[in-house]
Formats: C-alpha cells, sequence, structure tokens
C-alpha cells in the first residue's frame, strides 16, 4: 500500500460545552478545588475532635443521596471548572456504597481527579474496590506509632488496622500514600521524626498540620499547637532537608529528605496561612456550601437540590457564594469567630 494513502476522516464529534467561566471570588481566586463530606460520623474519638461519647450525628433524611452528591459534583465540574474533589468525613468509609458513587463521580462529563480522606480503620477491606471504582489517592490520619497512645488519642485499639489500611492502599495502586498528624504539645510531638521515618521506609508521604480550633468542645489550646517552625527542627534534628518548589496552590510545603526519595510537608494553617492562594470550597454531608474551613456561614445547596431548582440556579448560588469569600480565617487576630460546626461536621 502507498505510503500516501489517505487517512480515513474522523467521526463528526458533537461540538464540546464551552469551558466554564472561573469560580472566583472578589480578590480574584480561581476555586478549582472541592472538599466533599459524605458524612460527619467517624468510629473514632480522637481527643482534640470530639468527646468521648460523640456527637448528635445528622439524621440520614438530611444527608445529601448518592444521586444528589453526583448532581452537585456534576454543576461542580462542569459549569464552574472544579477539577479535583477530596471525599471527606467525618469518616467517608463508613458511607455505604462508597465504591459505587466514586464510580458515578468518574464516570461524569468532566469527571474530577478523585481522593480521599480517611482515618485508615476500615482501608485495608476496601482499598481495591475504591481504586477500581476509580479513587485517585488517598490521605491516611495518624498521630502516633505507639499502639498505647494511639488508643489514648483515639479512644480506640484501632492501629493495627490502619497500618494494614496503608499497606493496603500502597498495594491496590493509591499512590502517593500520605500520612496526616496533627502535632500536639505533650501528647504526640515526640514523635515527629518516628513517623517520618517511618512514612520514608515504606515510601509514604509524610504531613504534618498545625493544630486549629475546630474540636466540638471548644478546647483548642494555641499554646499546645506545634507550630511549622518546630515542626522543622524537630526534623532537622535527625533529617537534612531540601525545599520543593509549592505545587500549585497546594496548603503543604514540602522538603525532600537528602539521600532518599522521601518527601515530608507541613500545612501551617495558623503560623503561615495560605489564604491568599487558597482555591478550595467544601460541601458539608448536609448540603451546605462553605466557601472557607472557617467560615461562619453557608449556602443551602441541599435545599435548592428539593426544591426543584435547575442548574443554572445551582450555579448562581454557589458562586454567589464564593464571591463573598473573606480574605483570610484570622486565626490570628483579636476578632476571630470560631465556625459553629467542628471539623467532623464540616469535611476536611
Amino acid at each position: 500500500m502507498s505510503s500516501t494513502a489517505a487517512t480515513p476522516l474522523a467521526a463528526p464529534q458533537p461540538a464540546a460545552d464551552p469551558a466554564p467561566a472561573p469560580l472566583t471570588d472578589r480578590l480574584g481566586r480561581v476555586h478549582t478545588d472541592l472538599r466533599v463530606s459524605l458524612t460527619d460520623r467517624c468510629n473514632l474519638r480522637c481527643t482534640y475532635c470530639m468527646p468521648e461519647e460523640g456527637l448528635a450525628w445528622l439524621p440520614k433524611p438530611e444527608l445529601l443521596t448518592d444521586d444528589e452528591v453526583v448532581r452537585l459534583v456534576d454543576v461542580g465540574t462542569r459549569r464552574l471548572g472544579i477539577r479535583s474533589v477530596r471525599l471527606t468525613g467525618g469518616e467517608p468509609l463508613l458511607r455505604r456504597g462508597l465504591p459505587g458513587l466514586i464510580a458515578r463521580l468518574t464516570a461524569l462529563p468532566y469527571a474530577p481527579e478523585l481522593s480521599l480522606t480517611t482515618n485508615g480503620v476500615g482501608l485495608a477491606r476496601s482499598a481495591a474496590a475504591l481504586r477500581d471504582a476509580g479513587l485517585r489517592r488517598v490521605n491516611v490520619s495518624l498521630d502516633t506509632l505507639r499502639p498505647e497512645r494511639y488508643t489514648e488519642i483515639t479512644r480506640r485499639d484501632r492501629l493495627a488496622d490502619v497500618l494494614l489500611g496503608l499497606a493496603a492502599a500502597q498495594a491496590a495502586g493509591l499512590a502517593p500514600v500520605k500520612i496526616n498528624a496533627v502535632p500536639v504539645r505533650g501528647v504526640n510531638d515526640d514523635e515527629i521524626a518516628d513517623l517520618t521515618a517511618f512514612a520514608a521506609e515504606h515510601g509514604y508521604r509524610m504531613r504534618f498540620i498545625e493544630s486549629m480550633p475546630l474540636d466540638a468542645q471548644g478546647a483548642w489550646d494555641r499554646e499546645r499547637m506545634v507550630t511549622a517552625d518546630e515542626i522543622l527542627a524537630r526534623l532537622g534534628e535527625r533529617f537534612t532537608l531540601r525545599p520543593l518548589p509549592r505545587e500549585g496552590n497546594a496548603p503543604a510545603e514540602e522538603w525532600r529528605i537528602t539521600g532518599t526519595d522521601a518527601v515530608v510537608g507541613v500545612i501551617a494553617s495558623v503560623t503561615r496561612p495560605f489564604c491568599g492562594g487558597c482555591d478550595r470550597v467544601r460541601l458539608t454531608a448536609d448540603g451546605q456550601l462553605r466557601n472557607c474551613l472557617f467560615a461562619t456561614r453557608e449556602s443551602d445547596l441541599r435545599g435548592l437540590l428539593r426544591s426543584g431548582a435547575d442548574d443554572a440556579a445551582v450555579e448562581a448560588a454557589w458562586r454567589a457564594s464564593v464571591a463573598g469569600k473573606a480574605p483570610g480565617h484570622a486565626i490570628d487576630s483579636a476578632d476571630f469567630r470560631r465556625p459553629e460546626r467542628p471539623m467532623s461536621a464540616i469535611g476536611g
């Protein structure tokens, strides 16, 4: 056959939807990252998060259904330019039928990059199914490697399950597996280097997060918060760190441990706030849109859906909420106001 033979014409394709207008606030920040809480329930009772007896969980009728979650993510990706979605809780692995929901989200016309934050307790038995459904990555909360201390912090003896979950996630290809730890003075701050060494040894990425005033008890104490500078000083006692360029609007500052492929990150939400480049919005399990983790007002998207609103009305409400986003959370300001919801009810 001649090398100059005509190439068959491609079949006609439908016209693509026009690119959505950016989801911007009054300061010009463009929002492409959506956090979706799937439940406010949790199977741990971490001392820095909630009381031992738990909280008054949302009644099931108030939670977004799978159909509602899918529709809101579809509006976000197709009409508002959302490109990444992180599923959170509470503990999102408690959501029944989670692999099916993930499969529906990854089948959307403008499917987002999908990740999940979990405490890891149920991850060993679900990691493969989640990856097969289309999940890309997981972040696992782990504040200590000591079994007795883990039980003290979480009020549950589940450390072995979490360690199995980490290994299962890595084996399933949910990479890079990231570990999130919140150092608290006098509780687990002596394990900063140990946690980092553990993550490096197993091929996980370690990230430390400054504690924030989002506990249900209202007991947050700034004096017990371990700052980013302190975290880096502890790391510097054992490792030599080389700073890495910041990835876009990512909240974590990252360093590579010299002589290894290991990366460690620090999220300094309190002492080095990154509000100026924030690109996130949050959807609570009961369908309330929050334009900031520390917002004191919410927009009721669930109510719009259940009243029969069309996508244009949902988009307009979403844009109006983000347009009113404050310049920053002002934790260090005298007039700072804690949000009424704790972190477990907002979604991380």
